[in-house]
Parts: C-alpha cells; structure tokens; sequence
C-alpha cells in the first residue's frame, strides 16, 4: 500500500467529519495509517487549509489552526523545494496548488505514493492522482522486514533533520564546520570518553587509529576472521599482517583464550570486533595486551551504543572505532565514523592524520589521509542522537521478543520430532 498525499479540500472534509460519521475519504486515510504507511500534507498548503476549515466550519482562525494540529498527529508535513515551485509554473492548465502537488510527489518513486483529491481535472491528468473510492480499491502488497527501520526512524526526527541540513546550507561551511565540532562533543558526553574524532567512514576509523599507533610493514596485528572485509584490509594496507584467532561458538566474538598463544615478538595490537551489539570480553583482552605491552582497539562498528559492565562500547580500551553507515545502531545518510580515546596525544595523532597530517595550516608533520566527516552528516547525526537512548531500548525489547519466539519455535520443533518418533 502506497503513502497519501492529501489534496487541500480532502483535509478540510477529514477534519470536518472527524467527529461525525466516517466517509470514504477518512476511511482511505485510515487505511493507509493502518497499513503501515504514510499520510502527508503538503506545507505550502498550510494557509488555504486554514482557509478553508475556517469557512467550511465557520470557525475561527485559532480553533481551524487547533484543529489542524489535532488532525496532523501521527501524520506528517512534506516540505516544498525550491524546484517544486519553478516547475508547477509549466502546468498552465492547473490552480497552482494543484501544480504544486503533482509536482512534489515527483520526489517519491513509482508507485510509493498517491495524491488523494476530489479534483476531477487532477485525476484526469495524473495517474498518480486518485479518488477515496479508487485508493481503497488498490491492492495490498505485503511489505518485506527491513533490516532497519530508516523511513520509520526518519519520520520521528524530519522537523529537526530538516531544519539541520538547512542550517548546513546556509552557514556554507561543509567541511569541518560547527556540526562537526558538536557532534564530537556530544559523543564525547554519550560514551563518557574524553576525545572523539569523527572520520569519513569505520574503516579510516581503524586505519588513522593504526597509523596513530605506529603500526606499519611487519608488524602483527591479532584479529577475528569473522568480521567485515574493512578490519583485515587496514592492516594489510599498512604492510602489517592480520593474524586470524577463532570466535566463540555462542557469541561469535573472538575468543580470548587463544589470544596469548597468538602472540609473538611482531605482535603489535589487538583488534576486537563486537558482533551483533555485544562487545567482547574487554577486560580480558585488556589484561593480556598489558601483560605483553600490545593496543588495543575496539571495532565497534555493530555495538555502538551497547554497554560492558556499565560502560559504553567504544571506551572500553585504548581506541574504540565505530562506523556510522545507514544500518549501524547510529547511522548517517553516507559514509561516516569516529575514533574514541582517553590519550590525549594519540586523540591528537589522529585528529592530525584525518586532515593530511596537518598540525596548522599547510604545516604537515605527518602522513595522513583525507578523513574528515562532511557537516551535513554529523547535522544528520545531530537529529538522531536525541531519540538514540530510546531506539536502543526498542532493540533491546524487540530482540527480547525474537529469542523468546525462536526459542518458543524450538520446542515446538522438538515436541513434533518427538511425537514423530513415537508413532
């Protein structure tokens, strides 16, 4: 089922028989909601919509603008581009307002969304553009599970992810800009760790970490083999060597106790990868890289946000690295990361290695990489942030509900064989 854009006479009757008898436009919107999809109200509307509440219902302006509040709860406002407006001049044939709809649903894919208008002159020159009656008689189509909720995550913070990128567009400063400098600062606040850097992606994340550290040509660097492409690669670009230990059967984390005999004189750091949101066991690996002089850096690019005994993941060793990808607990819209450190020299090494190596302008003290997050994903990052401690309970709740299922189907499955072997 496809989301709703709603046409200026369809919101006004929805709201004028909110408390009367259902008809087909608010069944049609209904159903929508219920499906799981979206109803939208175009923003350049806001003004004939009150409008038109107002001599509908004879009431005035504050109670209309009451009214509509009330109306958009659990729906949501589509913004107009600046394109919208300059392309709806070309519909001669149509009102402006109606230009404007059809020119804003051009933004959704094929098939994602219907404009719902009493507007014969619409209907007739857009297919996209349909009755109640006509909406409620498309098919359902069963929708897939995604990985991660993005449209639903992304309906929650749309006012305040707007009004970010819009600020990043005005200020012009899109490298290394003041989103960047407060992303820092409230992930430094979030994971309790002194020094965050944000870097263009988890895997120069790992790398400026092990350039920070000196890891180079022949040097050993003691990982997981079950792990993402970008953990090994960053040691073999070095010239280090990746050495593979095994995983546990249960968490699929490496498993320290066959990490010392890993270890030679070449060994020069630890990289643990926390899986599936839960961090390895840190401590351990602590105690073993002190007792052999190695670093230790966090790969925590799936566990960001987790907790080890009361601390965060990504402060629970010398380095801790994350990736911000789109399906990570924390995702931009792209490419992005951050390394985290209580030392202070190496938060220093780092935060010169992501810009060239440079320690003042055009001064370069080192090698580095070009490894700075643009402005406009930390912005987006900003927007997520405030509602992150909560989807981190919903993961939690939800994944709950997944083992007691599986674990529900198990035995069900295991009555079964037993009933089998019976007969």
């Amino acid at each position: 089922m496809p989301d709703l854009l709603l046409d200026i006479e369809v919101v006004v009757e929805a709201i004028a028989l909110a408390d009367k008898n259902h008809s087909h436009t608010t069944d049609a919107i209904d159903h929508c909601i219920n499906t799981g999809n979206r109803v939208w109200v175009s923003a350049a509307n806001l003004s004939p919509i009150i409008e038109g509440i107002c001599r509908q219902l004879d009431f005035s302006n504050d109670k209309a603008i009451e009214l509509l509040q009330k109306f958009m709860e659990g729906k949501h406002w589509l913004n107009v581009l600046a394109a919208d407006a300059i392309d709806a001049l070309s519909f001669h044939m149509l009102e402006p307002q109606h230009a404007l709809l059809l020119q804003s649903i051009e933004h959704f894919e094929q098939n994602e969304i219907y404009l719902l208008t009493h507007s014969k002159e619409l209907i007739k020159s857009d297919r996209r553009a349909v009755s109640s009656e006509a909406f409620l008689e498309i098919p359902a189509e069963s929708d897939a599970i995604n990985f991660i909720g993005l449209k639903q995550q992304q309906d929650l913070i749309r006012p305040q992810l707007e009004t970010n990128l819009h600020r990043v567009l005005q200020h012009g400063r899109y490298i290394m800009g003041p989103e960047v400098a407060e992303l820092e600062q409230r992930l430094e606040a979030f994971t309790e760790v002194d020094h965050c850097i944000t870097v263009s992606s988890g895997t120069d994340a790992l790398l400026i970490s092990l350039m920070a550290l000196g890891v180079g040509p022949g040097d050993e660097v003691i990982t997981t083999p079950f792990t993402f492409v970008a953990t090994a690669e960053v040691i073999v670009r070095l010239g280090a060597i990746p050495v593979f230990i095994d995983i546990e059967a249960d968490t699929c984390n490496l498993d320290v106790t066959k990490i010392e005999e890993a270890i030679t004189e070449k060994t020069k750091a630890i990289i643990p990868v926390s899986l599936y949101g839960q961090p390895t066991d840190m401590d351990e690996i602590n105690t073993i890289a002190n007792k052999h002089g190695l670093y230790v850096i966090e790969d925590g690019a799936q566990s960001f946000g987790a907790e080890y005994k009361g601390r965060k993941s990504c402060n629970l060793s010398l380095i801790g690295c994350t990736s911000f990808f789109p399906s990570k607990p924390l995702g931009c819209y792209g490419d992005g990361g951050a390394i985290f450190t209580n030392d202070e020299s190496l938060a220093m090494a780092c935060r010169e290695i992501r810009v060239h190596g440079q320690g003042k302008r055009y001064i370069h003290d080192r090698i580095g990489i070009g490894g700075r997050m643009d402005s406009i994903q930390c912005a987006i990052l900003l927007a997520k942030l405030d509602s992150f401690p909560d989807e981190i309970e919903q993961r939690i709740a939800l994944g709950k509900n997944y083992s007691k299922w599986i674990e529900e189907l198990m035995d069900a499955n295991v009555q079964l064989a037993e009933g089998l072997q019976l007969l």
